[in-house]
């Protein structure tokens, strides 16, 4: 597939704070492309370059094989962005909303691509209410009808569902799911790593680097290892037990702990760890690592 959009050695800074550090990747046309990380990573300062809206301190980005910084305005009629503070008109309805933002792009023609947004974002009952009264997850939903108005190539999302609530989040998610269908490239940040699992390929950021980036199946596959779930009590004493026994990964999750393994022999070793704690163990299984089981070995690793 044709790259949509390539970076090459970007880097940023704030003062003395390097936001982005030389990373390189390149976003194929039509793929649900994730950039996740924690805050202050670097995911924001990357899409705000790539939308013309940063310039860099060194480096290229293209899109559609044009340098963003020598074409901005022709570039910008062929994108889309949801910001992670996108700014609605809490006092203009929903249906003015978007036509105000049909008229920014200089979309003359907007009524019928207003009712299918409407349509395809479940908004068409609610057309007439001021968006000051929508919940947190419709404010999303008539935020991305807003930036898909003039039928950007590539949409960039900065963080859309944080704080939104878990019913909502996976309403937007199919909205996106069908978005791709329809050949749209999207770029989205996310903190969330369990969203990454959606995404076609994930670019992993921590401190201005980029520390994997691959489809989420060969990032989990590249540890070469096993996560060892265990289902235990009391469980704090069991997490601190192993921490001072292993060297391993270990995670706390709830009422069970993520223990990352090389080979099936550790298994009977730190059941028998767990033993010698009192700790009463009530289920065990084997497991493929999870992303964030991944990540979080990774910035390990380069400490």
């Amino acid at each position: 597939m044709k790259n949509i959009i390539e970076i090459n050695n970007l880097r940023r800074k704030y003062g003395e704070i390097e936001a982005l550090r030389g990373i390189s990747l390149s976003v194929n046309k039509g793929e649900m492309f994730g950039f996740v990380g924690p805050d202050g990573a670097g995911k924001t300062t990357a899409i705000r370059i790539m939308c013309g809206l940063l310039n860099p301190n060194e480096g290229t980005v293209r899109l559609f094989e044009e340098d963003i910084t020598e074409n901005r305005n022709a570039i910008q009629k062929r994108i889309g962005y949801l910001s992670q503070k996108f700014s609605l008109y809490g006092d203009l309805t929903v249906d003015e909303n978007i036509e105000f933002f049909a008229e920014i792009h200089n979309v003359s023609d907007y009524k019928k691509r207003r009712d299918e947004l409407l349509e395809f974002t479940r908004l068409k009952p609610f057309r007439k209410r001021l968006a000051e009264k929508l919940s947190g997850g419709m404010k999303q939903k008539l935020a991305l009808a807003c930036s898909l108005i003039h039928k950007p190539e590539i949409l960039f999302l900065d963080e859309p569902t944080t704080g939104v609530d878990p019913v909502s989040r996976r309403d937007f998610w199919k909205i996106l799911a069908d978005l791709i269908k329809d050949k749209i490239t999207i770029v989205m940040a996310t903190p969330y790593l369990d969203e990454a699992e959606r995404c076609s390929r994930v670019a992993m950021f921590n401190n201005g680097e980029i520390i994997a980036c691959d489809t989420p199946d060969n990032i989990k596959r590249s540890i070469g290892m096993t996560s060892l779930e265990i289902v235990c009590k009391p469980i704090k004493n069991a997490y601190d037990l192993l921490l001072s026994e292993i060297n391993n990964d270990i995670q706390l999750f709830g009422d069970r702990i993520n223990i990352l393994i090389r080979n099936k022999d550790e298994v009977e070793s730190i059941l028998k760890i767990l033993n010698s704690g009192n700790i009463e163990v009530a289920d065990k299984r084997l497991t493929e690592p999870s992303i964030e089981n991944v990540f979080m070995y990774l910035i390990k690793q380069r400490k």
